[in-house]
């Protein structure tokens, strides 16, 4: 059965890859969101008898992939309950991805190719996740960012998807070589990349100073910060982010694939798997704490100006999973967890939601010429207000849960940057709630700006052969529904049901070891001490934010565009994205196409070529250009030729002296 789970997407893959140009699109979507659905229900099954059920947790061997002296490694599973959510989360977002874009890419031209990239992204995740070593686990690390690039670039006709699918996979490989470089140093440190192997020696290495880069440095330290290093890149933490937003030139299936549960989230399960080395790496938490903090309160501020409808979810996900890093980094490895379990819901509903939006729009995304759609499109609306509430941190909705549990166990925890985490993260609560409801009363709410623009010449209109006529938005067909109201289910109450096995008092009887906490961890107790006002603050931020978006966007809607006018440099900041990408361009992509450009001219040009083979080649040609001209075809010519000859072989032959 866990060999089926995983093997099931790459049997999709191979059938509507290859094959599907031949069994036709049709097929290619019922086949790929069959077996979907088949691994999803086998994941749930896992589920309930590994998580919540009595099953041990196992490993099972598929076989041996190489072994190279004291490295071995083998293709093999593991499954316990950290493994069996990230199952249930990968396989279900993924399923109701598959069976929504039926309806979303029902014009697309290349729906075989599309759907054979979702379910090898989702093979890929799916190794990831059951990876029982480094070497698989960074197998399934580096296939994602593969079929990543394909889905981003997945209409490669548009300059913008291209130059987007290049960014990700370059930004990626930036994180990925520190993760690469921190699987060195931990066979070195342990001999060992199997996970149970490098576990056992993990306290023993607890203040052992290795030498790296020159210096001798804390081994667990420098090990944990080097292997987060790839979590900031696939998680689009700060410093490593700029990717993320632009991923949005992909379909809007993909957005809700890699932004709500699977790519996105692999940063954030990879420490939560190694939570046994990260526990004896107390100066790397605090740093991971101080990124998520910084991630989540950084990008809530850009997603108060974006006009994207997508843009601003995107930088939503990025502000969550900052989030997730500070309840890891701070110890609470159930709790990042627990919010990448909810997040997947609400995230995923509302990236399927605004897909929604841009197919009545016929494919505009600004929501500058939305406005007034909830009469239209009213299920649309419903669901994208679930996933409003539930991202804001509304009271027992399942963001309340997870969100405010990590902004209270940053404040019970005593590690350094903790505090720094509790600040930034219940500032960010107040944003997100702002920015949130700013996305709602501007695409459903105030006049039909759409009638005043009259064309829906949008983000993706000509590519989807709506050119030039009157918008007349309507609600999306019944594939794309399905799916909002499943997750709007969850939304609302996967909080509830599952906090008190993933968070409560029942997190020891449900993880079962799965999550690595020191004797002297005590933070989910903790958090429960902590003062009524500093639990109280989330939620009082969540209303103030969520007031001020009342005011700004229905009751006077002239005043964000005054703020905007008074406030212009800030204003042009936000909106620029703190101008992270043109700061990139100047210090990185200018000089490295520079660079790129003296090897190219000046290098393979001018020395390379000119003086290697084609310098070489045209000498032979300049030679005998002029060689060729001494076949004259005249005899007294080769008569001269001869006696020229001769007198030279005689006169060699006189001053040589030769007898």
């Amino acid at each position: 059965m866990y060999a089926a789970i995983v093997f099931l997407p790459l049997l999709g893959f191979l059938l509507a890859g290859p094959f599907g140009w031949r069994i036709g699109p049709r097929p290619s979507e019922i086949v790929t969101t069959s077996l979907l659905c088949v691994s999803a229900l086998l994941s749930f099954i896992v589920f309930f008898q590994v998580a919540l059920g009595t099953a041990p947790a196992s490993v099972s061997v598929i076989g041996n992939w190489f072994t190279s002296g004291a490295l071995r490694v083998d293709w093999s599973l593991r499954i316990d309950t950290l493994t069996a959510v990230m199952l249930v989360v990968v396989t279900m977002v993924s399923s109701l991805v598959h069976l929504y874009s039926i309806g979303y890419m029902q014009d697309d031209p290349s729906r075989p190719r599309f759907f054979a990239y979702l379910s090898l992204f989702t093979f890929a995740m799916l190794m990831l996740v059951t990876a029982d070593n480094l070497v698989q686990m960074f197998f399934g690390w580096e296939g994602v960012g593969l079929a990543s690039y394909l889905l981003i670039g997945f209409w490669y006709e548009k300059p913008s998807a291209n130059a987007a699918a290049i960014k990700a996979f370059v930004v990626n490989r930036v994180g990925d070589f520190g993760f690469a470089l921190g699987i060195f140093l931990v066979f070195t440190l342990t001999n060992s990349v199997g996970f149970d192997q490098i576990f056992a020696a993990a306290p023993g290495l607890a203040n052992k100073a290795v030498h790296v880069f020159g210096l001798d440095m804390d081994a667990m330290t420098i090990t944990c910060l080097l292997l987060f290093m790839g979590a900031m890149g696939k998680s689009a933490q700060f410093l490593l982010h700029t990717w993320l937003p632009d991923a949005m030139e992909g379909p809007t299936p993909v957005s809700a694939l890699i932004h709500a549960a699977t790519m996105v989230t692999a940063g954030v399960f990879m420490v939560a798997r190694l939570s046994p080395l990260f526990e004896q790496a107390p100066a790397a938490l605090s740093f991971v704490t101080i990124i998520g903090a910084t991630t989540a309160f950084f990008a809530a501020t850009i997603g108060l100006v974006q006009n994207d409808i997508k843009r601003v979810i995107a930088y939503s996900t990025c502000s969550q999973l900052g989030y997730m890093f500070v309840g890891l980094g701070v110890g609470g490895y159930s709790l990042g967890i627990f919010h990448l379990f909810t997040h997947a819901f609400f995230k995923a509903l509302l990236f399927l939601c605004a897909g929604s939006v841009i197919t009545a729009m016929h494919h505009e995304q600004d929501m500058r010429n939305m406005g007034g759609l909830w009469r239209k499109i009213p299920f649309t609306f419903a669901m994208m207000t679930i996933g409003t509430l539930a991202l804001t941190g509304v009271p027992f909705t399942a963001g309340y849960y997870s969100k405010d549990a990590i902004i209270e166990a940053a404040f019970a925890s005593d590690r350094a940057g903790a505090f720094y985490g509790y600040v930034l993260t219940a500032a960010a609560a107040g944003l997100t709630a702002f920015y949130s409801w700013r996305l709602v009363f501007l695409t459903f709410f105030g006049a039909p700006r759409w009638e005043a623009a009259g064309q829906g010449a949008g983000h993706d209109h000509a590519a989807h052969g709506h050119e030039g006529h009157a918008l007349d938005p309507h609600e999306s067909p019944l594939t794309m529904l399905i799916p909002l109201g499943v997750l709007a289910l969850g939304a609302l109450f996967a909080g509830i049901v599952f906090s008190h096995d993933f968070i409560g008092e029942g997190g020891a009887e449900f993880w079962k070891g799965a999550l690595y906490l020191g004797p002297d961890n005590h933070l989910l107790e903790a958090r429960e001490d902590i003062p009524a006002f500093a639990r109280q603050l989330p939620t009082l931020m969540m209303a103030f934010g969520s007031l001020v978006a009342i005011l700004f966007y229905v009751l006077a809607p002239s005043i964000p565009q005054r703020l905007a006018q008074i406030a212009r440099p800030l204003y042009e900041f936000l909106l620029n994205k703190w101008y992270f990408d043109e700061l990139y361009d100047l210090i990185f992509v200018r000089p490295a196409v520079w660079l790129g450009r003296q090897f190219w001219k000046g290098g393979d040009g001018a020395i390379i070529d000119r003086l290697g083979p084609d310098g070489v080649a045209a000498r032979v040609v300049d030679v005998t250009g002029r060689v060729v001209k001494l076949q004259s075809g005249y005899i007294y010519h080769y008569a001269f030729a001869m006696l020229v000859g001769l007198a030279a072989v005689t006169t060699w032959y006189v001053a040589s002296g030769v007898r």
